[in-house]
């Protein structure tokens, strides 16, 4: 059952979108894909990472923003993952009907869509020396806060 919602905007790097793959899978997250990708989805790196976990995530492509935009939910709620944010992701009051939104390893969320997502955008606390936290441990660790608000949604 697909709880919570797992967007990447751009992915470029097939290793790490293997790696999101397979902790979606561990969680029942959806993951969204919204083009255009880094990479082929079928590269090695993907398999590689995500192993035999594909059958077990409901994966949805979009060829781009407006595209994602045009086809979701209304009672969808993006949160926008970035390093700009004040309010820490423990902070933030997660629901099932959240919507986790990362930009690509690059260059993060553009502007136009950091100003769609406005108020919710979340951070994760590091210290200032540091730019960012690789994308794959960014969507581990907001995704499995969010799952600790709702009760865990039936994981053991």
């Amino acid at each position: 059952m697909e709880s919570l919602r797992i967007v990447l905007h751009q992915p470029e790097i097939p290793q790490n979108t293997g790696a999101i793959l397979r902790t979606c899978a561990a969680t029942g997250a959806g993951l969204h894909l919204i083009g255009p990708l880094g990479f082929r989805l079928d590269s090695a790196g993907v398999r590689r990472a995500g192993m035999d976990y594909r059958e077990w995530v409901t994966v949805q492509r979009w060829h781009d923003w407006e595209h994602f935009l045009q086809n979701l939910p209304a009672d969808a709620l993006l949160i926008a993952a970035t390093t700009k944010a004040r309010v820490r992701h423990v902070d933030y009051p997660f629901s099932p009907a959240s919507w986790l939104l990362f930009g690509s390893e690059g260059s993060g969320l553009p502007e136009p869509i950091l100003n769609h997502c406005a108020p919710h955008h979340i951070r994760i606390p590091m210290l200032p020396q540091t730019r960012s936290l690789n994308l794959a441990q960014s969507v581990a660790i907001i995704l499995y806060e969010a799952l600790r608000q709702n009760g865990f949604m039936g994981m053991g």
